[in-house]
């Protein structure tokens, strides 16, 4: 039952008028607003830059069994080129691809499997992974995790070169 809101002096009650209610809501949903987003809060906002992403999804990426190498061939042979180099650093982003929003993200990465995977286990274990670092490190909602199979790597493709790099895992 539902009581149609009264103005004091009547029945000697107190109900808040409309208007008064539409001007208590904004202070319930900045309340909501808080528990569901730690980025923003009453103290400030933290901004997260998309590198900061790209890092966080890369390394999460590697860690799943089956992943070879990320990248396209062309960025594989120009991080393979940077890394030769003293004093350089390894290249943790390179076939991630990030949108980002001040509240959620997308990645798009582009991986090679290793020959005998599966990539469908491959992928889910990738969106697993990265879904659940990347939320818990920086409190963005990941919308989705795009997985693109470059390649396959077979056992065979070991060149001489590529002796001293070891696959992924």
């Amino acid at each position: 039952m539902t009581e149609a809101p009264q103005l004091p002096g009547k029945s000697g009650g107190m109900v808040a008028t409309q208007e008064e209610q539409k001007r208590n809501a904004p202070a319930e949903s900045r309340e909501s607003r808080r528990s569901t987003d730690l980025l923003h809060t009453d103290r400030g906002d933290t901004t997260i830059e998309e590198t900061v992403v790209q890092k966080l999804a890369g390394m999460a990426t590697r860690e799943v069994p089956g992943v070879y190498a990320m990248g396209s061939a062309a960025r594989r042979a120009f991080g393979a080129m940077t890394e030769r180099i003293p004093g350089s650093q390894t290249n943790v982003s390179g076939g991630v691809s990030v949108e980002k929003g001040e509240r959620q993200t997308a990645i798009d990465l582009s991986i090679v499997v290793e020959y005998g995977t599966s990539i469908v286990e491959v992928s889910q274990g990738i969106r697993r992974n990265v879904i659940q670092s990347v939320e818990r490190a920086t409190g963005l909602e990941v919308l989705e995790v795009n997985v693109n199979v470059t390649d396959v790597h077979l056992p065979e493709d070991e060149r001489p070169e590529e002796d001293a790099r070891k696959p992924l895992e």
